[in-house]
Order: C-alpha cells, then structure tokens, then sequence
C-alpha cells in the first residue's frame, strides 16, 4: 500500500513501527483493505501525520474512529471529502468556531487540510475501519500507536494546545504533561453532547490566545 508520513513522525516513531504489536496490526491492515472495502484510502491512513510534521504541531485535536460512509473519511478527524456534506459534528464545530471568533469556517468546506497545514494535528484514535462497521478497527493496534504520538508530543514538545473533546478524548489524553501544554477539555460536539459544554466552550479563541503568549502564529479556524 502506498503510504505516506512525514520523515519527522517516522522518526519519532521507529521504535513504535519495529513493536510485534504494530507488525500484527499492518498484517491485519493489509488483509482488511484485500479483502473489503476499508476508509479511508490508504494512501491517506497517515494523513494527519503527514501534513503535520511532529516539530511544527501547534494543536491537537483527537477524535476516535475514522468515518465508516462513502466518500466521507480523508484522515483527518472530524474531516470529510471535498463535496460531502457536513457530518453533525464537524457543523456544531463550525458553529461553536464561528460564534467565538466570528469566523464562518463552513464555507471553506469540511476537509480540514487547511487547519492541517497550518500544524493543527486532526488525530484520530484508530486510523483506520471496515466500511458501515464502526469502532470495526479498534482493540487491534493504533491506539497503542496514537498514543505513543500523543505522549511523544508531551514529552519532547512545549507549548501544544490540546483539544479534548467528549470522554473518550480525554481519556486519551490524561497523560498529558499539563504544565508544558494547554489542555482544553469540553463535552463532545455531537449532537448528543454538544449541548452540554462543547458550545460555548471557547477553545478556538483560547488556542490562539495562548499561541500568540508563547510567539507563535494564530490558527485561522
């Protein structure tokens, strides 16, 4: 499969890419995408990474699966293909972006790369799933690999703002070292859940505000 990651994260990863998880993991990978139709395209498994050198991360935002519809999952969390329309949650992250910094991000559309190349890491848990099979890939590997990502981005980088949206995400990052990084935490932006913290939460505005302290450049959400 064509894969591509930015040599910075293969780098920082080697040992986590040598691990007999991860070689079980690929084994099972390649099988799933011989054999039934698996998103997103490979060639996008490591988008986020690619896009994101580890030196340059600025934000993280983590999400949990990969979407499991047509022409929807592109590697980035929250993300979606060109042309598709708007999942709920990547709308309420569109309203809750333009009600804190009065920006209407919906009309740039939902693919994110946008955010990506400006050093905002669009992390999801699990990297990869069976298409109409949700959480078909977890429990298999890439969570140990996301957060040996997630840990390596505390330990050896300062000043990263990280998004923890929904329980789950923050699970995912509680061993964050939250002296040396800003960690914003909020209820997930599902339709379920938006309601109950996520709008209002303000976390564009504080990302940049903090970003700005520390000299460097603002997000444009």
């Amino acid at each position: 499969m064509a894969i591509k990651i930015d040599q910075s994260w293969k780098e920082k990863l080697a040992d986590e890419f040598a691990e007999p998880y991860f070689v079980k993991l690929s084994a099972f990978i390649k099988e799933e995408y011989e054999k039934n139709t698996v998103y997103p395209d490979p060639e996008n498994i490591f988008r986020a990474f690619d896009l994101c050198p580890f030196d340059k991360v600025k934000v993280v935002i983590i999400g949990q699966d990969p979407y499991h519809g047509a022409k929807q999952a592109n590697g980035l969390c929250f993300a979606v293909d060109k042309e598709t329309k708007l999942p709920p949650s990547l709308q309420n992250i569109f309203k809750e972006i333009e009600k804190d910094i009065g920006t209407p991000a919906k009309e740039q559309g939902g693919d994110l790369e946008r955010w990506a190349k400006q050093c905002v890491l669009l992390l999801n848990a699990t990297l990869t799933v069976r298409a109409s099979l949700a959480g078909s890939h977890q429990n298999k590997g890439w969570e140990e690999f996301t957060d040996a990502a997630i840990q390596a981005l505390s330990r050896d980088r300062q000043h990263i703002v990280f998004m923890l949206w929904g329980n789950y995400a923050k699970a995912k990052g509680a061993h964050i070292d939250r002296k040396k990084h800003l960690v914003l935490e909020a209820a997930h932006p599902s339709p379920f859940s938006a309601y109950s913290g996520f709008f209002g939460c303000k976390h564009f505005s504080k990302a940049n505000t903090y970003l700005v302290e520390h000299k460097k450049t603002p997000i444009e959400w």
